[in-house]
């Protein structure tokens, strides 16, 4: 996907794409933000709108529903009008969506404004990628950026709760949306002159039955695993990953009899594109569960704040984004596959000492366990990702970016609910209630740790610190066994990866010509 000038040198990004770069950075990390920082508006947020139990989910949901259900979408919308000009589109919704939320006055004005942002989103997400393909040919260059990129979205994640907690303590719950607004106004004032445009002129029109199929497929799935997560598994959530896998088949099969279908199967022919794909799927299954298990860990076993929480998990998220920023350097001289690998085996160390982690071991030896563990990932993160979209053509980059984030997407989902339900039967199995606990809590207890500190407010203080001790070891003990779970499948995928892309050469190599296969996408970085 290189481009060259005319003597026939790969063109190096300059001074303006390094700006543009810093640019695309800031959407990123707030799109990522955003999926974090209502958290901690809850209880205002409550108190203000009164808006019912499931109000509140759907409040917390639609968000990140929106965004997974409508990327494969907007990633082809993109290459066909344009990925400057959607994203300018996306942040000018956001912006105004930004608002509405921050001033609803209802429950459902508050869930319609979430959706919006979501499928603004969604607009966003895909294009910045995209955008960093086109402005970054050198493929050494074009690895460090999408390092940044990486970075700014999962370091959003982390912070968060700590710029919520900030925003809360002087303002009111609305000012967590307004923040969108002077940075996506930024990014409307100085995108037209800071990036390119670049779409694909031989694209034809997007078929609606197949944005619709796309919908019916992602959202059910996603939405099953989020019940799973939160419900455990039911009848209702396995019929919602049936009515999506269902619905995938025949998006799959429509998309096979479209001379301009809204995702290009053809990609997936690439060995390098589904092989990365599945890995990266994977591992972003590892890295939600483990940031979503911490984050329980460290407020209801070791009894700190959100915001403390938030504090807590800052080094582990330095760590990933050193190593998504340093693993394409590296991958100039040793093969990224092995590099991706190397870090993922970081990673099942890191969990492995999670895994023997008890609630009265120090929390700086757990603080390593989670440290390791996102160091780990962060490798695989962006190496990934470039294998990904840097096998696509050019003009087919945004549907590459919006099929790798929908990856990452349904890996979230597959991760919180498979990795919490272990850790959820464990902790179901192992928590005692004492004797004296009226059935109401006592039920709660033995359903959640949250469940258990709640009830414990309740009790005598003998009775309640007796209940909590139990739920503390018995969470941990959930933590542990999930923990260990999941080391030994990130050896497994460091040994698939190095199975799977193997063949990928080191960053800046060049590939040799391709065979003719059929395959419309450009050639792989294969071995010399």
């Amino acid at each position: 996907m290189e481009s060259t000038d005319p003597a026939g040198n790969t063109t190096r990004a300059g001074r303006r794409e390094w700006i543009g770069l810093a640019v695309l950075a800031l959407p990123t990390l707030l799109l990522s933000l955003d999926l974090s920082v209502l958290f901690l508006a809850q209880p205002q947020l409550s108190a203000d709108l009164n808006p019912s139990a499931s109000q509140q989910l759907w409040i917390m949901d639609i968000y990140a529903f929106m965004i997974a259900g409508f990327l494969v979408t907007m990633g082809t919308l993109g290459d066909r009008i344009g990925r400057r000009k959607l994203m300018l589109f996306g942040s000018a919704a956001f912006a105004v969506a930004s608002v509405i939320a921050a001033y609803s006055t209802t429950p459902e004005m508050l869930i319609f404004a979430r959706a919006l942002l979501g499928i603004a989103g969604a607009t966003l997400m895909p294009s910045t990628l995209a955008l960093i393909m086109t402005m970054f040919t050198d493929a050494k260059q074009r690895g460090f950026a999408i390092g940044v990129w990486l970075s700014s979205f999962m370091g959003g994640m982390a912070i968060g709760p700590v710029i919520g907690g900030v925003l809360l303590g002087w303002f009111w719950w609305g000012s967590v949306f307004l923040m969108a607004v002077p940075v996506m106004v930024l990014l409307m004032i100085t995108a037209p002159v800071l990036l390119p445009e670049m779409r694909d002129p031989d694209a034809g029109r997007i078929d609606l039955l197949s944005v619709v199929l796309s919908l019916l497929a992602i959202l059910p799935v996603v939405y099953g695993f989020k019940e799973v997560a939160q419900h455990g598994f039911s009848a209702f959530a396995g019929g919602a990953l049936l009515v999506g896998i269902v619905f995938g088949v025949v998006f799959v099969l429509r998309q096979r009899t479209l001379d301009s279908p809204l995702l290009d199967l053809k990609l997936f022919r690439s060995k390098t594109v589904s092989g990365a794909l599945v890995i990266m799927l994977l591992t972003s299954a590892t890295i939600s569960s483990s940031i979503m298990l911490f984050s329980l860990y460290l407020q209801t076993v070791r009894g700190y704040s959100a915001v403390e929480s938030g504090l807590w998990l800052i080094p582990a998220a330095t760590a990933l984004i050193v190593t998504s920023l340093v693993a394409p350097k590296i991958a100039q001289k040793i093969r990224p596959a092995y590099v991706a690998a190397a870090g993922l085996l970081v990673a099942a160390i890191g969990l492995a000492v999670v895994s023997q982690a008890g609630p009265a071991t120090s929390l700086v030896v757990v603080l390593l366990g989670f440290v390791l563990v996102q160091a780990g990932v962060g490798p695989m993160g962006s190496l990934g990702t470039e294998m990904v979209v840097g096998s696509a053509p050019e003009e087919r980059a945004g549907s590459a970016a919006s099929v790798s984030e929908t990856g990452t997407e349904l890996g979230v989902a597959i991760g919180v609910a498979t990795y919490g339900t272990i850790a959820a039967a464990v902790y179901q199995n192992v928590v005692a209630v004492p004797p004296g606990v009226p059935a109401e809590a006592a039920a709660a207890a033995r359903e959640t740790i949250s469940g258990a500190v709640a009830a414990a407010e309740g009790l005598a203080a003998d009775t309640g610190a007796a209940l909590l001790d139990s739920a503390r070891a018995a969470f941990t003990s959930g933590v542990n066994t999930a923990a260990g779970v999941a080391a030994v499948i990130l050896v497994v995928l460091s040994g698939l990866t190095v199975a799977l892309l193997r063949h990928v050469g080191k960053t800046g190599e060049e590939p040799p010509a391709p065979a003719d296969t059929g395959v419309p996408v450009a050639a792989e970085r294969e071995a010399r």
